[in-house]
């Protein structure tokens, strides 16, 4: 029987809960680094498939992983852009012990073509497929990623990971001239997409070609209203509780929507005042039955933190940099909590009915390509490739929610594929936007 309902999984790591604020602040941190053992939470990504298999699954977890662990012991051809961002990372984290010896060869990224295997990975792959879970978080794994943390200055402790547990939550979603767009409630960032479209709604882009000034325009000066709040709320809502009706509701845009002039950017932007209560991929999938998945994960910034367990063939994400190290922020580094997370997989229904399932890569971008996608669909009547191949717009230089740099104070920067009419950028430009083009 068909249920049409729509599930949420939340499987984000949280800090190691011997690491402190304080402790931060007395060796003189300002800011998490980005590599090291520092920034290392539980990683979370193995609880969440086997969370999603217990709930949906039909063949057994082994089988499921058989291909990718022929895939890791067997090898396959490195493409030319992984080759690329793979080079780039080896000078970055080729200190740091078990990289080399697991991530190069003999020293080096292999280059675009050579094939590349990992049979580390692939016998933990074996092992989690012979012992679910908990062979990852309480068995031999744990122990080994725990004192190799620990032999590295970090805090990450097997009781971190032997208490870990994701949560199913609910979907939050908005309608957008008739469809419903659904994302993971916070400590990701997938309000700010549906904030944006709840104040673009209240613009007619029947009459506003794809491409103009005027669609660029309001798109960007949107953007930069739902990431002021996104800087200011989003946060683990066991730690910091996010207004979440509020800031998705359709009062609330009408009022942002006022601070939009049609001829002026906005170079600075304050955030809602509401009264308290207290490296990616991404992946979507059917089935013959009607269920479908829409997926992300991430170990974050370019192979992550490098921090790469001794024959366990993985590198252990870095999201922790997302934490505030000062008091008062919501996203304020705790013991046990989830840092602000960037990776958000989207859906929309229509009158009930799936309609699609989508996501987008890379960081900030994210909740601005949900945008664009739905805008291209259902704004600009486009079909599904041609709304994925469009020429994308991309907004720099919002307040972010980590507290490092500092609050927009000069409107930031307006990144545009190539695609974009000269017209449309001399226009923006006298509406006071900086425009680059996109690399």
């Amino acid at each position: 029987m068909r249920r049409r309902k729509l599930y949420g999984y939340n499987g984000s790591g949280r800090s190691p809960k011997a690491l402190t604020l304080k402790w931060f602040q007395e060796h003189g941190y300002t800011a998490i680094p980005p590599t090291g053992p520092l920034p290392v939470t539980v990683p979370g990504a193995v609880d969440g498939w086997f969370a999603l298999h217990e709930r949906f699954g039909k063949l057994p977890m082994k089988d499921v992983l058989v291909p990718t662990v022929a895939y890791a012991r067997e090898g396959f051809p490195v493409s030319e852009l992984v080759a690329y961002y793979w080079n780039l990372s080896v000078p970055r984290l080729e200190k740091y012990p078990g990289f080399t010896e697991q991530f190069t060869l003999a020293g080096k990224a292999p280059a675009k073509g050579e094939i590349w295997k990992n049979a580390h990975l692939a016998n933990t792959l074996e092992a989690l497929g012979k012992g679910g879970r908990d062979a990852f978080y309480k068995g031999r794994i744990a122990h080994v990623i725990a004192d190799y943390v620990k032999a590295q200055g970090g805090f990450l402790a097997y009781e971190d990971l032997a208490a870990h547990k994701g949560e199913w939550v609910e979907p939050v979603s908005t309608n957008y001239r008739g469809y419903d767009v659904w994302e993971l409630p916070p400590n990701g960032q997938g309000l700010a997409a549906l904030q944006m479209l709840n104040i673009l709604e209240g613009y007619d882009f029947s009459k506003i070609p794809f491409g103009s000034a005027e669609h660029v325009h309001l798109f960007v000066e949107a953007k930069k209203l739902a990431f002021e709040d996104r800087a200011k709320f989003y946060a683990d809502p066991a730690f910091a509780k996010a207004p979440v009706d509020w800031l998705v509701s359709k009062q609330y845009a009408a009022e942002r929507r006022r601070l939009i002039s049609p001829d002026k950017a906005m170079k600075a932007v304050e955030p809602g005042t509401h009264k308290l209560d207290g490296d990616t991929i991404y992946l979507t999938a059917a089935d013959q039955w009607g269920n479908m998945v829409s997926l992300i994960q991430s170990n974050y910034r370019g192979m992550g933190s490098g921090m790469a367990p001794p024959g366990l063939g993985f590198i252990l994400q870095d999201r922790g940099e997302m934490f505030v190290l000062k008091e008062g922020h919501a996203n304020t580094f705790e013991p046990g909590k989830r840092p602000f997370h960037t990776i958000i997989p989207a859906f929309i229904t229509k009158d009930g009915a799936p309609w699609l399932s989508f996501g987008v890569m890379g960081g900030d971008m994210q909740p601005q390509g949900h945008v664009e996608i739905v805008m291209n669909l259902i704004d600009f009547g486009m079909g599904l490739q041609e709304a994925g191949d469009a020429p994308r717009i991309q907004h720099e230089g919002s307040t972010e929610p980590t507290g490092q740099g500092t609050a927009m104070r000069d409107g930031g920067e307006v990144n545009l594929e190539t695609g974009f009419p000269y017209e449309t950028i001399r226009a923006l430009m006298r509406k006071g936007h900086r425009v680059v083009f996109a690399d």
